[in-house]
């Protein structure tokens, strides 16, 4: 199975991907965990991207505040896709790093999820190396119907109340 890379700005952008890590893992997905900066180690941080795929990897989750450049610049330099996740690190509350990662030039996109959604950023991660693993598009598809499930009993516990009233 391919690996997911989860590279941070900052060790301060941990708390917000730990969750994601927790996911892959417990899905038995390997990750590895970085902290590459593109402002600080912009070298280093174009050798992982560059020599990602070759070291096994099928996706690059990137993580940043602020300026976020770090998914595009991790982008430059991979065909592998690249789930930016915009982290609320700044007086602007995150809207800062979400136009920095959502508004890349034609032909090097990164997927992009919300503010702090490290969640997503794992989920769609795995959604794509689902593309070629049945296993994880099979627990994807279970995942899927507990959702469901639980959304129903809600509702149904909700249309008792209501009724009660």
């Amino acid at each position: 199975m391919k690996k997911v890379g989860i590279v941070m700005g900052s060790d301060s952008d941990f708390p917000v991907v730990k969750g994601a890590v927790q996911f892959l893992k417990e899905w038995g997905v390997p990750v590895e965990v970085r902290v590459l900066s593109a402002h600080r180690t912009p070298q280093q941080a174009c050798e992982f991207s560059a020599g990602a795929r070759e070291n096994g990897f099928g996706v690059i989750i990137a993580a940043a505040g602020k300026a976020a450049h770090l998914a595009g610049v991790l982008a430059a330099h991979t065909t592998l896709p690249v789930i930016g996740i915009p982290v609320k690190a700044s007086a602007l509350d995150g809207l800062d790093a979400l136009l920095s990662t959502v508004q890349m030039p034609k032909g090097i996109p990164v997927a992009t999820v919300a503010i702090d959604g490290a969640d997503n950023a794992a989920i769609l991660a795995v959604q794509m190396l689902a593309l070629s693993d049945e296993g994880l598009a099979q627990k994807l598809e279970a995942m899927r119907r507990e959702m469901t499930q639980g959304v129903l009993e809600k509702d149904q516990k909700l249309q008792e109340a209501v009724a009660a009233l």
